[in-house]
């Protein structure tokens, strides 16, 4: 027995002897958008984004832990000047995110949507010069059903076999050029991921098994409920819930910041262009003679407490400087202000920052009616003088191309009513809907049209808003159909605009808008701030009219047109109006 006892004891003390934990730390970038220099290119002033900053935090964290993988999840090569000027102009060099991301050491990167954006010449370029993979198993050749990228990645770190699947939102097609994504399927991430997780727990037999999904979360991590129109655009809370086996989920897309545990998941959203940064803890343990996690963190590093690594802006600062002093060409001079001092006003009314874009795609496409929007609250647009590359790319901040549409006239009133569920009006105030900016500000999504007469009445219950709506004089037709230019994105019913997927496209024009906002400018030299105020958002009231009154008497009332109020209230004659008859009234919201 006492034999028996001390071998016992031998062995317990020999597997404490043996036995070991081990942190393992993640570090997760996703959306950087081809952000490496902390600035805003639009005003060349200091901003808290970029590769340089997360250099930074990689640096401070190998020095407490030397077990650290970076791993970004998507949006990597498209957003930037940087990366416009490195995929447009001169593409002959090792593309700069990958070239920092190389000397850094990430493991992996996944599939973003916009990594398709500059052509497939662009992106198989990037990819074939990164020391890491990009990874996506739910995008595949049409012909063969295989993964046209690696699915998933698997290797030995210090012992622990870990496995990287990568995943991407199956939603592109409804964005993207269609000869940027020619014979590629998109696979259900959430159906391919249960294929591959199973692959890589019992045939990989990994240890650690972690996701890479370049998309977000459709519904709230803690209730349930949805945060959105459930699409397939995000698949993330699916992900969580239906697949089981998943240690750590790395996500992108929705640029939220996000981070916890659910579902017994490791979660991260690390906001975009390097803003914050991801980082999961795992614990793990070998007591049984096999890496078992034993607990699991997750939190977000904010690159406001950081500067910039710069060696890594060194690495390439050659890139940079030709930008910058290609940014800053003149390319022609503004007579009056193309300015956005508040983005709701310019959201409640005519600008002429607005009005330019929509006569540059008028001009280049041929077509009368036009829609583009004020991408975000950020972007300024520039004053009177001269007008360079800068300011042009920091308004038309996407690389959208132009397609014609031939529509009906329910289609654009379709369209302008879902614009009109932007604004939300309680107390007597017009304020933005909170779901147009929680859980992602979605203000791209809110369009402004030329080329036809309109007015949304916020007063109005939503999906009955658009109270007036002409072309060329005359009421608009439901069932005529008009054709209208807008960016490739929306029309492939980006955003939620369902009224145009599938709609027959007349022509494409496949320079970008950027690009023909530049070549307009050149050609006319000077171009002059100009509104014709062809539709504005209001609130209604009923006006009786009294003994005495006539249209002017009641246009100066309300500082309204006789002509407008003939117009709105569909008056054949407007020197024939009689007392007790009720007019509408709109009166813009200012």
């Amino acid at each position: 027995m006492k034999k028996f006892l001390v071998l016992l004891s031998i062995l317990i003390i020999g597997l404490f002897v043996f036995a070991e934990q081990m942190s393992l730390v993640i570090l997760h970038t996703s959306d950087l958008h081809g952000n490496i220099f902390p600035v805003n290119y639009a005003t060349n002033s200091p901003y808290y984004v970029g590769l340089g900053r997360v250099a930074t935090f990689y640096k401070m964290e190998k020095e407490m832990n030397p077990n650290v993988l970076l791993i970004d999840t998507g949006d990597l090569i498209q957003g930037t000047p940087l990366e416009y000027y490195h995929a447009r102009i001169d593409n002959e060099p090792m593309d700069p995110m990958v070239k920092v991301m190389n000397h850094l050491g990430y493991v992996a990167s996944v599939i973003g949507n916009h990594e398709f954006n500059y052509g497939k010449k662009v992106l198989n370029k990037a990819v074939s010069e990164a020391n890491f993979p990009f990874l996506s198993a739910n995008i595949v050749d049409r012909d063969t059903g295989r993964p046209i990228f690696k699915p998933y990645l698997v290797f030995d770190y210090n012992g622990i076999k870990i496995g990287i699947l990568g995943l991407t939102t199956k939603y592109i097609p409804h964005w993207e050029d269609p000869k940027n994504i020619r014979n590629i399927d998109f696979y259900d991430p959430v159906d391919v991921a249960r294929k591959y997780v199973k692959i890589l727990r019992e045939e990989e037999n990994v240890d650690v098994l972690i996701v890479g999904y370049h998309g977000g979360f459709e519904r709230d991590l803690n209730t349930g409920e949805p945060t959105e129109e459930i699409t397939g655009e995000n698949e993330g809370y699916e992900l969580l819930m239906e697949v089981p086996g998943i240690d750590v989920l790395l996500t992108g897309h929705q640029h939220r910041s996000i981070s916890g545990i659910y579902n017994n998941v490791a979660v991260s959203m690390p906001s975009n262009w390097g803003k914050k940064v991801g980082r999961i803890e795992l614990t793990l343990d070998n007591t049984n003679g096999k890496w078992n996690i034993v607990s699991k963190k997750s939190e977000l590093l904010d690159s406001k407490t950081v500067e910039s690594d710069e060696e890594v802006l060194a690495l390439v600062r050659d890139y940079e400087d030709k930008v910058q002093k290609w940014l800053d060409q003149p390319v022609g001079m503004a007579k009056g202000d193309f300015y956005v001092d508040d983005p709701l006003k310019v959201r409640l009314g005519d600008h002429p920052l607005i009005e330019f874009v929509n006569t540059v795609q008028q001009t280049y496409s041929g077509v009368k009616i036009s829609s583009t929007a004020l991408f975000n609250n950020d972007i300024k647009g520039w004053k009177s003088g001269p007008i360079t590359l800068r300011d042009i790319n920091g308004v038309y901040i996407y690389p959208n191309t132009l397609k014609v549409l031939k529509v009906t006239g329910k289609d654009i009133k379709d369209a302008i009513e879902k614009s009109a569920d932007y604004f939300v009006y309680e107390n007597g105030k017009v304020d933005v809907n909170k779901s147009w900016v929680d859980p992602k500000p979605r203000h791209y999504n809110y369009d402004m049209w030329e080329g036809i007469t309109y007015i949304i009445d916020v007063s109005k219950p939503v999906g009955q808003r658009v109270v007036f709506l002409e072309f060329e004089g005359r009421p608009i037709e439901m069932d005529k159909e008009y054709e209208i230019v807008l960016n490739n994105y929306r029309a492939g019913g980006g955003g939620g605009y369902t009224m145009f997927a599938g709609k027959p496209v007349v022509k494409e024009v496949m320079m970008e808008v950027s690009e023909l906002m530049a070549d307009y400018i050149m050609e006319h030299k000077i171009i002059e701030a100009k509104v014709d105020n062809n539709w504005f958002v209001a609130t209604s009231e009923m006006y009786e009219v009294k003994d005495g009154d006539t249209l002017f008497k009641i246009g100066r009332m309300y500082n309204v047109y006789p002509y407008a109020l003939a117009q709105w209230n569909h008056l054949k004659d407007p020197n024939k109006i009689y007392v007790g008859q009720k007019l509408v009234i709109y009166k813009p919201v200012k």
